[in-house]
């Protein structure tokens, strides 16, 4: 018994050991928004008061634009992923994208509920506040689910709506980013709030790509600082304990404007099964399918994204939709 209880006291203290040197190797404590806001709002960022936050917002284009397009993006993502679709569309369209609560340098939402409905307010809180009435909706992954929200809460508001590997049944995923397995894990959760190792974000962004190899460093760079947000990383275990995925399933046959369905053939998170359900249960929208891209074609291949997008609006608004 005392041999037993002296083996269990050195792997204890071994592994207290391991785990401090692991902090201490990774440590990676929350960073300001003053700091991260140096690299990552520069112009035409800015940030509004909404609901007692400051919401990092870049509204582009046009203002007379009758249907902005707003663009919503997904778990420990940021406003940025939509850079090279805002770039071609801004000479043209009036686009707006926003840093979602709990996300880039937005950060969390004060009364830490990470739930649809809570999501739906801001957006169309926030679309008051910039006076838009009407607009085309947009949305990846988590973006897409809260897209679908909005969608149902609000149907009048929204002229097309555009799900880009969106969440909204159940998952059935053949990999899940290693970040968002931590996320869910008790303790474990605790300590990656202080210790964040880099790999872990780079593992997790390669995870989501059709093709690895389009990951860049500054990328990697973006996702991993963003995350250190203060604030961010509780959020995310926060919101992925509250979000219903079964009741919003029960409610998709229910969009009735005109919809498109971008999707990576390669989506290991969301794979393409979903996109079929999606084409089922909603009636008259389209699917387009990138065999080759993972779960942000958008960002993998955004002009190849962009030229269905930008047909199917042709298309929609010529029949009236918009």
């Amino acid at each position: 018994m005392r041999r037993a209880f002296k083996f269990a006291a050195v792997v204890s203290l071994i592994g207290s050991a391991w785990l401090a040197g692991f902090i201490a190797w990774n440590w990676a404590p929350d960073r300001s928004v003053a700091e991260l806001a140096a690299r990552w709002a520069q112009p035409p960022s800015k940030f509004i008061a909404l609901q007692n936050m400051q919401v990092h917002l870049r509204d582009e284009g046009p203002r007379d634009d009758p249907l902005p397009i707003v663009l919503l993006h997904g778990t420990s993502a940021s406003l940025h992923t939509w850079d090279d679709w805002v770039a071609a569309l801004k000479a043209s369209r009036r686009v707006i994208r926003m840093d979602l609560p709990g996300f880039g340098l937005t950060g969390p939402f004060p009364d830490n509920d990470y739930r649809l409905p809570r999501y739906s307010r801001f957006v169309q809180e926030l679309m008051d506040q910039l006076g838009v009435a009407r607009f085309i909706l947009v949305g990846n992954s988590f973006g897409g689910q809260i897209a679908l929200q909005v969608t149902l809460d609000q149907p009048a508001r929204i002229s097309q709506l555009i799900l880009v590997d969106s969440a909204g049944y159940p998952l059935a995923p053949t990999s899940v980013p290693i970040a968002f397995q931590l996320a869910r894990l008790p303790f474990i959760n605790r300590i990656a709030n202080i210790a964040l190792p880099r790999h872990i974000v780079e593992n997790s962004v390669r995870n989501v790509y059709g093709d690895p190899g389009r990951v860049t460093p500054e990328l990697i760079d973006r996702y991993y600082e963003l995350t250190l947000r203060e604030g961010n990383r509780a959020a995310l275990t926060a919101r992925l304990e509250q979000v219903n995925v079964e009741e919003m399933a029960a409610r998709i046959p229910q969009i009735k404007v005109p919809t498109l369905i971008l999707w990576g053939g390669r989506d290991r998170l969301i794979p393409p099964d979903a996109a079929q359900r999606f084409a089922r249960d909603i009636a008259g929208s389209e699917l387009v399918m990138f065999d080759d891209l993972g779960h942000v074609p958008h960002e993998e291949a955004p002009d190849r994204t962009l030229t269905a997008m930008r047909k199917f609006l042709k298309t929609s608004l010529a029949g009236g939709a918009g």
